[in-house]
């Protein structure tokens, strides 16, 4: 089974990866996982810690010379600002601990896991809680998903993104979507294929940021090229849908997942929502058919459609705002102003390229559920035997 496992603070040494399930002989390099986390990185409106993060993967595991050979894949990425943290974050005790150590959290703050952590954990300082809670772990599973992404162009399947709204403005996209999506969208600041909308959100970006308040969005998931049949309707945790439902909810600050249409279709008549279904010889990936229209994004009955993958991703403004939220101090329990840690104003557009990557691993999940193999050989024969029987299905 395909699966990863992370590990590591935001000001720690170090965030590590292990992914496991990847076949051998996948062709994979280092600059393959580091382009995506240099777009993690990108955005306006993204805070100081960027600029002192440049982001690179070291394999300690699973590659050789170039190549995936089929155990465990290992990676970790260095925290440049350990340097400046090691006082703090140190895991051996020290001197003085006694009394608790510099820079320990009181004060928690609202909409993150400060309170609930503590208390669950049975901590003093949230920074136990909030340095694995911190938006800064999700640079592993960029990693992770890179690795993924990498599996799946091997089958002709890409990923990509674009913002379509932020802060209460929304985003025209054009139709269609450029055929190399990241590429359009990483030219923007803000990852948005709409310059009118882009210069807009920039001048709310200043001006929220200029009241020390945060902003949220909504990015888009584009995945083109998948084949119909992955993901399965006969039981709850097979179906595909709620399988990247999950993933997507998982990414720190994002509140709602909508597929295709997403909620509009609540809106709508069945007429308006469900897609037509009409004869298409030679488009094997669908099975000799095709959706007059894309509504339900890709997925049906739990299973893809052979049609682009659609999924909407909805963030909430960050937790922590440079003009303080009311809150108590835990260890007074007097009420306070909530502690100011560095911050973002908004993290949307890295959001997308996060959930780009929990769809790659949950895809590639799905792929080798369906296709299987130890070595990329062995997927590829399975999957090229796949397609062609679906070649012979329909109408022919």
């Amino acid at each position: 089974m395909l699966r990863f496992t992370t590990a590591g603070e935001s000001h720690g040494p170090a965030l590590t990866v292990i992914l496991e399930g990847i076949p051998a002989g996948l062709p994979l390099l280092a600059a393959d996982v580091d382009v995506d986390l240099t777009r993690r990185q990108q955005g306006y409106g993204r805070g100081r810690r960027m600029q002192i993060e440049r982001d690179q993967v070291e394999f300690q595991g699973g590659v050789r010379a170039g190549e995936t050979t089929g155990a465990p894949i290992a990676m970790r990425i260095a925290n440049r600002d350990w340097a400046n943290w090691q006082e703090i974050m140190d895991p051996a005790p020290r001197e003085g601990d006694a009394d608790g150590r510099r820079r320990a959290v009181t004060r928690v703050r609202p909409g993150h896991a400060d309170l609930t952590g503590l208390l669950k954990y049975d901590r003093d300082d949230a920074r136990d809680i909030l340095e694995r809670a911190s938006a800064r772990e999700t640079t592993a599973r960029v990693a992770a998903g890179a690795v993924c992404r990498r599996l799946l162009a091997e089958f002709g399947v890409t990923i990509g993104s674009h913002l379509v709204h932020l802060g209460g403005i929304d985003a025209v996209a054009p139709d269609p979507l450029p055929a190399d999506l990241n590429a359009a969208a990483d030219a923007s600041p803000l990852r948005t294929l709409d310059a009118a909308a882009e210069a807009a959100m920039v001048a709310r970006i200043d001006a929220i940021k200029a009241e020390g308040n945060t902003l949220g969005g909504v990015c888009e998931v584009v995945v083109r090229g998948l084949p119909v049949g992955l993901g399965s309707h006969v039981s709850w945790d097979r179906k595909l849908d709620g399988r990247l439902a999950q993933a997507m909810l998982s990414i720190p600050a994002v509140k709602g997942v909508g597929l295709g249409i997403g909620f509009e279709a609540a809106r709508r008549t069945g007429a308006e929502v469900h897609d037509e279904i009409e004869p298409a010889p030679g488009a094997v990936r669908t099975g000799g058919v095709r959706r007059r229209s894309n509504r339900a994004g890709g997925l049906e009955g739990g299973m893809t459609t052979g049609e682009p993958l659609v999924i909407q991703v909805a963030m909430k403004p960050i937790s922590t705002l440079m003009r303080p939220l009311a809150t108590v101090d835990v260890a007074t329990g007097q009420p306070a102003a909530a502690a100011a840690e560095r911050s973002d104003v908004t993290a949307v557009p890295a959001m997308g390229v996060i959930a780009e990557a929990m769809a790659a691993v949950i895809l590639s999940q799905a792929w080798m559920e369906k296709f299987g193999g130890d070595a990329l050989t062995e997927t590829r024969r399975n999957h090229d035997a796949y397609l062609s029987h679906l070649a012979g299905r329909i109408g022919s």
